[in-house]
């Protein structure tokens, strides 16, 4: 029986035992009834979702059945936090991705990028690195890095070609490290770049929804695209450095194939089809809103959300016609039922955790028993948590951690007296940043199946940007935040206080 296999049949067992043992339990001091529920419900979804004993959609679904059934709150109250607004901000951006990717447009940024880069082994490695956390940005990291690495292949594969025909003296001998490093440079570059916009990695829509539901207090695209766009430039760039300076250095500085094969590729493209033009031009109008909505004082779109934007995207998509007299358009159904639902649901079940958090009075009590930590320094309190997801997130699900971790960090807030806003987002953008492992995320997993490198090859360079992420991530929340958002993170708001 494989690890997984003995995970999985454990964490099946184990959850239920649990949830029982936790509702059978005397009540603790000052615990209600109802938080004790959550406290049981929570926990068996805890178990099943770092186990993946059961789908995690599945397990996201739990709520729906098990707070009305232990009188924890109505059905309807228990349903209403899947149909969240921000599950539609994230909708609408599915459905431009799969659009994208139906009309091969996101191949075709990739590769301008590329060539505007240029084709030396250490800029072609950037400007893959580039080009991918960009498309990560908008597309899933899973599908952008299901797009690259076979690129990445193929420029390997001619490199080497290349490089066995060329004379070792004349810089064209490329080390078998440049495939290493433009592999790795992928995996990374995938989940770095989704953490720079709302919509590029689960957790972070995770964490907007999340403060919105507890409490009322909502991050727009713009005020997020500042903080995460410079965090994301930043690791790129050390990612970069890291792996083609340090870790993996190669040499010779010229890579003949490199720069014709990217040039054959954009010419088996050819000219930009009439349908990408579209696309660019409903998707730039969808950026641009998301971005410039906050300083549009327009009485008339006063009622207008980023989730709005998406979704009215997503209709220009479905009635722009490609072929009106056949009917054809941009995007149909048969392409848009193609987006991940089950990261839609595991949205949900994470509200509907949050949900019961504070409607039964759990968060609290959580933060009743956290007063300990009151007098712990912020910066520390914040670094740890970091590396904790940091390192958590190696073996488990990052969204589902991330949804786990937010009621309790908003507690933990409290007790501490600070904003929440400081361990909230350390806990959802930590998640994305798990680099040693192939089951840490999907990116690492495409890469490693490449077979161009080891598991000791990706957790040498993995475990250092555990460690230079880590750091880079608290001082941008410690230091970038307040100075950003003008917001002062060591003082506790009142409206964090009265939502507990």
């Amino acid at each position: 029986m494989s690890m997984q296999h003995m995970r999985e049949k454990t964490g099946f067992f184990l959850g239920p035992i649990l949830f029982i043992s936790i509702l059978l339990m005397p009540l603790p001091q000052g615990m209600k009834p109802e938080a004790l529920k959550v406290a049981a419900v929570t926990v068996l979804m805890a178990v099943w979702w770092i186990t993946e004993a059961i789908p995690l959609p599945a397990t996201s679904l739990l709520p729906i059945a098990l707070f009305p059934l232990l009188g924890v709150m109505k059905s309807k109250a228990a349903t209403a936090p899947y149909a969240n607004h921000l599950i539609y901000l994230f909708m609408g951006g599915f459905f431009i991705a799969v659009t994208m990717e139906k009309w091969n447009l996101h191949k075709r940024v990739a590769m301008h990028i590329v060539n505007l880069v240029g084709t030396s082994p250490g800029r072609l490695i950037l400007g893959f690195m580039i080009a991918t956390a960009f498309l990560s940005m908008w597309v899933s990291n899973t599908a952008t890095a299901m797009m690259m690495v076979p690129i990445g292949l193929a420029v390997i594969k001619k490199a080497n070609e290349d490089s066995a025909n060329a004379d070792p003296g004349s810089g064209s001998a490329l080390s078998a490290n440049f495939g290493v490093a433009l592999m790795l440079g992928i995996a990374y570059s995938a989940s770095i770049g989704g953490v720079a916009t709302i919509i590029g990695t689960p957790p972070n829509v995770v964490m907007v929804s999340m403060l919105d539901k507890m409490y009322g207090q909502s991050i727009s695209f713009f005020d997020w695209m500042l903080f995460g766009v410079p965090l994301a430039t930043v690791m790129i760039a050390l990612a970069w450095f890291l792996l083609t300076k340090i870790l993996f250095s190669f040499k010779g500085d010229v890579l003949a194939g490199g720069k014709e094969y990217i040039h054959a590729e954009l010419a088996r493209l050819g000219k930009t089809t009439p349908e990408e033009k579209k696309i660019l031009i409903i998707g730039g109008f969808v950026c641009a809103f998301w971005i410039f909505r906050g300083f549009l004082n327009i009485p008339a779109l006063k009622y207008v959300h980023d989730a709005t934007i998406g979704i009215l995207g997503a209709g220009l998509l479905f009635i722009t016609p490609t072929n009106f007299n056949e009917q054809k358009f941009l995007l149909d159904w048969k392409t848009a039922v193609k987006i991940p639902w089950d990261i839609i649901l595991l949205f949900g079940g994470g509200l509907a955790l949050a949900n019961g958090f504070s409607k039964s009075g759990l968060a609290v009590w959580l933060a009743t028993q956290l007063t300990g930590l009151q007098g712990t320094n912020m910066l520390m309190f914040i670094g740890i948590v970091v590396v904790m997801v940091v390192f958590l997130t190696e073996i488990t699900s990052n969204t589902a951690t991330a949804t786990l971790l937010v009621p309790i960090m908003g507690s933990a807030a409290v007790a501490l007296g600070i904003h929440p806003f400081g361990p909230i987002i350390a806990g959802c953008v930590s998640a994305s940043f798990a680099f040693m492992l192939p089951v840490a995320t999907p990116p690492n997993a495409v890469v490693f199946g490449s077979g161009c490198l080891t598991i000791p090859q990706m957790a040498k360079a993995g475990i250092w940007l555990n460690i230079i992420g880590s750091l880079i991530v608290t001082a941008a929340i410690v230091y970038g935040v307040p100075l950003i958002w003008g917001i002062d993170l060591s003082q506790l708001p009142a409206w964090a206080l009265a939502a507990q």
